[in-house]
């Protein structure tokens, strides 16, 4: 996708030329004038890739995605052969899946949900803002492109109506996965995804006889989890409950606790 914001024309960038002033000032020091743009003025942006949203009930979604959350990391800490990998290859497996097993966690238990825009914030907000170096201002806001992303994701898995069988065996494939850089026990990892991948199906097989694509279509399915970033999901379904918190620290402790 291009990620080239269209919805404002040249005219439209520079309507306010006392304020671009003032962001030109402040941003003197880590780029010329000449190089600013438009990217760098606050301003509200109706085209997918940069209108940024939140949760429409962040209540009862937050609720519902840390308890798939929670059931995700049961799932890996109650694996026999994740627990024989190295602690390194179980901590970057971690790193490496917790999200794609998320997102087929959503799918399993169907959490839908909506978002909305996020209320503007002053330009004056932003600037002071911005001089104080909020570190949330840092951070990437989940945008309508990325959510369309996932919610096309969520619903082509829903589509394929799996069993319970069936996201067992694909999340196998999903965490042991040899690509993964740095893995010490790579051969070992490669060969769990293969035992995952054979018994996947097998189960397709024997509860869809009919159905030659089927088993194509789950692997094809699955291969858009890894264009959803960890961030989007982080700053959607968690930033509200964790703060300022590294979620991933806090999935190690969850993890690796005894």
């Amino acid at each position: 996708m291009d990620n080239q914001c269209h919805c404002s024309t040249n005219s439209e960038r520079f309507s306010n030329p006392i304020l671009y002033n003032i962001l030109s000032q402040m941003d003197s020091g880590k780029r010329s004038a000449g190089s600013l743009g438009y990217g760098a003025v606050p301003h509200r942006c109706s085209c997918e890739v940069r209108r940024t949203v939140c949760l429409r009930r962040p209540e009862e979604i937050c609720k519902e995605a840390s308890a798939v959350l929670v059931k995700t990391l049961h799932f890996m800490k109650n694996l026999p052969a994740f627990k024989q990998l190295p602690p390194n290859d179980q901590f970057t497996l971690l790193r490496s899946c917790w999200a794609p097993l998320f997102i087929l966690g959503l799918a399993q238990e169907h959490v839908d949900f909506e978002v909305t825009d996020i209320p503007a914030d002053s330009m004056l907000k932003k600037i002071l803002l911005n001089r104080q170096g909020r570190p949330e201002l840092e951070r990437e806001q989940p945008t309508m492109a990325g959510v369309g992303k996932l919610k096309s994701c969520l619903k082509k898995f829903w589509s394929l109506d799996l069993s319970p069988k069936e996201y067992a065996y694909l999340k196998g494939t999903t965490i042991f996965n040899p690509d993964v850089p740095d893995l010490k026990a790579g051969i070992f990892v490669e060969g769990l995804q293969q035992e995952a991948q054979h018994a996947l199906s097998e189960v397709v097989q024997l509860l869809h006889p009919g159905n030659q694509e089927r088993f194509a279509r789950i692997l094809v399915t699955a291969s858009m989890l890894q264009s959803i970033t960890p961030s989007l999901i982080i700053e959607l379904f968690f930033r509200p409950v964790i703060g300022q918190a590294d979620l991933l620290e806090l999935l190690v402790d969850m993890l690796f606790c005894r």
